[in-house]
């Protein structure tokens, strides 16, 4: 089988984690950092907005089973890419809107995407395309946030399934 990677920033990341793990031929959705300049970024570094990175998720699928197409449908789904560095109550350049690109198909892909959500949109969307930088898992408690504590984000992803 061969797996493709996509890496999103779409708000608190337990949110768009959980959002991804419920879309068939996703294999695995994993919360960390990306985009900044500090190495292995620890989650209090990130929220003191001294390193740069967002919250992101890195999307592991099968591209057998589900398009990119479909996890930028997904991606546009769970938030408001109008906000800039905020999503909901969560305020801070580390929720800032981006979809980080493996490769030049997908930012192609990702590029029409955004473009075509703008119509959907009165205000100008602010969500950052840009090549993806090494990623940096958060800590374990962040993994499957969800699963492991219960509770819901203020994101409500549509059924997927």
């Amino acid at each position: 089988m061969s797996t493709q990677t996509a890496t999103f920033a779409a708000g608190c990341f337990w949110g768009v984690e959980d959002a991804f793990r419920r879309v068939p031929g996703v294999l695995d959705a994993v919360s960390g950092y990306t985009g900044g300049n500090v190495e292995n970024p620890t989650y209090r570094q990130v929220c003191n907005h001294t390193t740069g990175h967002a919250e992101a998720v890195e999307v592991t699928f099968d591209p057998e089973k589900v398009e990119y197409e479909t996890l930028l449908n997904v991606f546009w789904q769970i938030h408001d890419p109008t906000q800039l560095n905020r999503q909901g109550p969560d305020v801070g350049d580390q929720y800032r809107s981006a979809i980080f690109t493996h490769g030049d198909a997908q930012a192609r892909a990702a590029i029409a995407s955004r473009d075509r959500e703008q119509a959907n949109h009165k205000r100008p969307v602010v969500t950052q395309i840009v090549p993806a930088p090494r990623f940096w898992p958060a800590e374990e408690y962040h993994q499957r946030y969800f699963e492991k504590n219960g509770g819901a984000c203020h994101i409500v992803p549509t059924v997927h399934r």
